[in-house]
């Protein structure tokens, strides 16, 4: 009698990876409210080897072992050289997310997400944890500004959270929503927006439910190549594009280097993104952030906290897994065109343009990501046939 027959496979993968799930979301709701907790690297332990446990238990053809292989011996070089095991456990959450029923995945993140963060607020509100506001100079030429936090610590973490849930909800529901829901998100971004006071960040929400609502009451226009070959454009092309500019004119302007000479409206463009640029420099120790000082691997040490998102990707990890990220973020444009999903192109690109102000998805906490569960199955269907009917339909 076969112990692993493929019911058995599929059950026992699924019990492992959602229970590495969870525990992700919690430990990431956790991190987002005020309570401490200290012992982080012991989960992250436990979560990836429940998800090397599923790869194992899964069925992989040839073709498929030798990819893994391939990609943990990268992830195994990263570790050995930058110390950290983020890209060893972000790929192997990837595998064995291979098989997940994705709109049941997706359904079951947002609503852990939407009870915890709302535990979070709660408890904020009836004076148990956490601050309601803040009153502080947030360099922004006031200097008693007041903005609400509802327990999250920063309002630039509460929004990005209100956001996580906004981005989740067009995916799972925006496509088939009626013009009350879509009035409803709209009164939310607002009031997001108001509480929050993130002026750059909730550019990119409003351009986000813009998008939402355009491919909504045009769906023809998802099958159109132009869109994906314009989403690739922003992203990753000018993502990339912008991240090296921003490096390169931090170490020109704030540390002597001449490749990229300080443009005449680069104050400007600073102050509008709030001298994150700055930060790239005087944010990361060794000033190891500025472009002369990135590597194919990052160094052991390289963990500082900056906005820029992009340019930290590069910074924390190097330019190796970075153009790693990009060829798994092709192949799932390339996957969401074959199928005409435009919904997880619009994810893609309020991720990766938030990502260039904020690195909110920059982070060891997997929780974070929800993105990773696309990502996860759509790179799966280049390892085995799923069949043409349940690509692009959560």
């Amino acid at each position: 009698m076969k112990i692993f027959t493929d019911e058995n496979r599929k059950k026992t993968v699924d019990v492992l990876f959602y229970l590495a799930l969870t525990i992700e979301l919690v430990l990431m709701i956790v991190e987002k409210s005020e309570f401490s907790f200290s012992h982080e690297g012991l989960v992250f332990r436990l979560t990836f080897l429940l998800t090397f446990m599923a790869v194992l238990v899964m069925k992989h053809n040839r073709k498929e072992w030798i990819a893994i292989a391939l990609f943990w011996a990268v992830a195994l070089v990263s570790y050995r050289i930058s110390g950290k095991n983020d890209m060893l456990r972000v790929t192997t959450f990837l595998m064995a997310a291979r098989d997940l029923d994705l709109k049941r995945a997706m359904k079951y993140t947002f609503y852990v997400c939407v009870a915890g963060f709302l535990a979070i607020a709660l408890l904020s509100c009836a004076g148990i944890m956490g601050n309601v506001v803040l009153v502080a100079d947030y360099g922004r030429g006031i200097e008693n500004e007041t903005r609400y936090v509802f327990g999250f610590g920063h309002p630039n973490t509460l929004f990005s959270s209100l956001f996580v849930l906004m981005l989740m909800w067009i995916w799972l529901y925006g496509r088939k929503a009626g013009v009350l829901p879509y009035i409803v998100a709209t009164v939310a971004c607002a009031v997001t927006t108001f509480l929050t006071r993130s002026r750059t960040s909730a550019i990119i929400l409003i351009a986000t439910l813009a998008l939402a609502i355009f491919f909504r009451l045009l769906p023809k226009l998802s099958k159109s190549r132009i869109i994906y070959a314009l989403e690739i454009l922003v992203s990753p092309i000018f993502c990339i594009v912008f991240a090296i500019y921003a490096a390169g004119w931090s170490g020109h302007i704030y540390n002597g280097d001449g490749a990229f000479p300080e443009p005449d409206y680069f104050w400007k463009l600073e102050s509008a993104l709030n001298y994150r640029i700055s930060e790239i420099y005087y944010g990361a120790a060794n000033r190891d952030a500025i472009l002369s000082r990135w590597s194919l691997f990052s160094a052991k040490g390289a963990d500082s906290f900056f906005d820029m998102g992009w340019v930290r990707l590069f910074y924390w990890y190097g330019i190796i897994p970075v153009a790693l990220l990009v060829i798994a973020l092709l192949a799932v444009i390339y996957v969401s065109y074959k199928k005409g999903d435009i919904w997880t192109m619009i994810l893609i690109f309020a991720l990766s343009v938030y990502t260039i102000v904020e690195a909110t998805f920059v982070t060891r906490y997997l929780g974070r990501d929800f993105f990773l569960l696309i990502a996860g199955v759509y790179l799966g269907y280049y390892f085995k046939d799923k069949g043409e009917s349940d690509v692009g339909r959560p």
